[in-house]
Formats: structure tokens, C-alpha cells, sequence
């Protein structure tokens, strides 16, 4: 079974009222207008290598942020393919029974939102794998706090050739990663991870530390805190259970750049949303996102919490 490790760049919404398109059957959150994979050889380490720019229809303009993190511009994008021809030329070099591999939970749920907004087939999306939970077990730090790739990198000293926000130098990058991992062991053990985070969409918890999260994510990377909370604020969580886009309330903020907002889906009930902001080392801003089941004792403190009054911050000069 060949193993895919594929990455995706996407352009945004200029503003959360623009990614609204009424003749589309979902909430569009990105549209893709890069895809960059490589095929991992028979040892786990980086093989063929595949990579297209995407052409796309409904946000044509790049958004600022977009073009600062990854380099494209409006003439790039206008000579990509159209997003049919480049999965087509994508699957032909893929072959039959692929397990594709990611780094995030991200890139999986882009690829199915653009394959349905274009009509196009999604059953050969059935075997995907989060190497964020792979890369937790095989360091002993299992499903918690999920790291980013220049993170990974680091730990396994890695040299960074190939550029960052690149959908094939991220790839190829993350395929590096999986040739440093036990990656066998990683594999056959993925089914157990994916077992305990179903358990946990049921409000399963370790007893002693609260309830887990029965979702674990890292936002790509933002020039500055300002750029991630727009895109954070914007963003629509959606059900675990049935996909469907969750009613959000406004954030509440935690201090220390967390924040908490509840979500509910009509026929689901209610989650907790939680999210950190935080500041790498090279400097770009990333934000921990986390999705859980939330109880009744979680809605009422949640409530709670939603009256209190804001505090205003005093403005002027100090009088002496």
C-alpha cells in the first residue's frame, strides 16, 4: 500500500461575510491553490515527488496574510490549474489504495470541502493519517499538545532546505519527519489513537485532570497575533458527529492569550471551544485549538463566566 505524504496551501476569505457563497451546499474555509505531496519508499523515507498550483474560482483575490505566508500572488494563481485538472493529474500519479498522511487535522477536512464544492468524487479520501498523533505516541507524549512540524523537526534535527509554506517543501519536510519515526509501530498503532479519541466524542475523560478533548489542532502560521485572531475569530468550528457547522457564541477571554466560546449543534448538543494563541520562535503566531464534548456542568460554568461583565480598559492620559 503506497504511503502519501500530502500538504495543501489555500487561499481565505478576505472577511468572514465573503466566504459566504449561497448556491454552495457548505461554508467554504479555504480554497485550495497549492498541493504538494511526495511518496514514501519501502524504508519510510522521502520517494517521488509531486506539486501544482491551483487556479481558484470563488476567493480569486489572495488574501494578504495568504500571500505573505506562502508567496503567491494574483498571477501566480491565474496560470494554476483548474481545481479538477490538478486532482485529476494528482490521483493519476497517487495509483489505487493510497494511505494519505498529513501533518494536522487541516488539510484532510480542505481537501473534502473543495471536492464537494467542484462535485467531484471523495471515496478515495478513506485512509488518511494524522502524523501530529503518530509523533506524540513514538515521543511519549501521546495525543496531548499537539506540535507543530518546525517543532518535530527540531527534535529530530532536521535542516530545514526546503522553504516553509510551501505545500511541497512542507511535504517533503514531513516526510523527513516520518523517516526518523518508527513509523511501522507509528501505523499500527493509529487505529488504537483514533479508537480513544471516538471514545472521548462521548464525554470519556481520564477522571482525574477533566474532561479531554475530543479534538486537537495547530492553525497555520500568521505573520502577527492581530492576522490569527481574525482568522481564528472567523473560523466555524463544526460537529465532529455529522460535519455540520456549530452555532458559535463570542469568546470569552482566559487570559494569557487563551479563550473559550461555546458551540452547539441542533442535533449533537453542545461542545466547548477553546483556543491559545502563541508566539513561535521564528515569530509567527500559531494557536492551539481544542473541541470538547461539553456536559451540563460545563454549559452552566460557561454561562456563568458570559455574564460577568466586561471590563473596559481605561483610555487617555494618566492625570498626575
Amino acid at each position: 500500500m503506497p504511503y502519501i505524504v500530502i500538504d495543501l496551501e489555500w487561499n481565505q476569505a478576505m472577511s468572514a461575510k465573503s466566504s459566504v457563497f449561497n448556491h454552495l451546499p457548505i461554508h467554504l474555509r479555504g480554497e485550495i491553490i497549492q498541493i504538494g505531496a511526495v511518496k514514501l519508499n519501502d524504508d519510510f523515507t522521502p520517494g517521488e515527488e509531486f506539486q501544482c498550483d491551483v487556479s481558484p474560482v470563488w476567493f480569486r483575490k489572495m488574501h494578504y496574510k495568504v500571500k505573505k505566508l506562502t508567496g503567491f500572488d494574483n498571477d501566480r494563481l491565474a496560470h494554476g490549474l483548474p481545481f479538477p485538472k490538478a486532482m485529476e493529474q494528482f490521483l493519476a500519479w497517487c495509483g489505487p489504495d493510497c494511505t494519505f498522511m498529513t501533518w494536522g487535522y487541516d488539510d484532510s477536512g480542505i481537501m473534502e470541502q473543495n471536492c464537494i464544492i467542484h462535485d467531484l468524487d471523495i471515496d478515495w479520501m478513506g485512509q488518511w493519517v494524522n502524523l501530529q498523533l503518530v509523533y506524540n505516541m513514538l515521543t511519549e507524549d501521546e495525543d496531548r499538545n499537539q506540535k507543530s512540524l518546525e517543532t518535530a523537526m527540531e527534535h529530530f534535527g532536521i535542516e530545514q532546505t526546503r522553504m516553509a509554506h510551501d505545500a511541497l517543501g512542507d511535504a517533503y519536510n514531513t516526510a523527513l519527519v516520518c523517516s526518523k519515526l518508527d513509523l511501522a509501530q507509528g501505523l499500527a498503532n493509529y487505529d488504537r489513537l483514533v479508537r480513544q479519541l471516538t471514545r472521548r466524542t462521548h464525554g470519556a475523560g481520564d477522571g482525574q485532570n477533566g474532561p479531554e478533548p475530543i479534538e486537537h489542532s495547530i492553525s497555520s502560521a500568521y505573520p502577527t497575533r492581530e492576522a490569527l485572531w481574525e482568522a481564528a475569530d472567523s473560523a466555524h468550528a463544526v460537529c465532529p458527529v455529522c460535519g455540520k457547522e456549530l452555532e458559535r457564541t463570542r469568546w470569552i477571554s482566559q487570559g494569557d492569550h487563551r479563550y473559550m466560546a461555546l458551540a452547539t449543534c441542533e442535533e449533537h448538543g453542545d461542545y466547548l471551544c477553546r483556543i491559545r494563541l502563541r508566539q513561535a520562535d521564528d515569530g509567527m503566531w500559531y494557536a492551539n485549538r481544542l473541541l470538547y464534548q461539553a456536559d451540563q456542568e460545563m454549559v452552566d460554568s460557561f454561562r456563568a463566566r458570559q455574564a460577568k461583565p466586561r471590563r473596559r480598559r481605561r483610555r487617555g492620559k494618566k492625570q498626575s
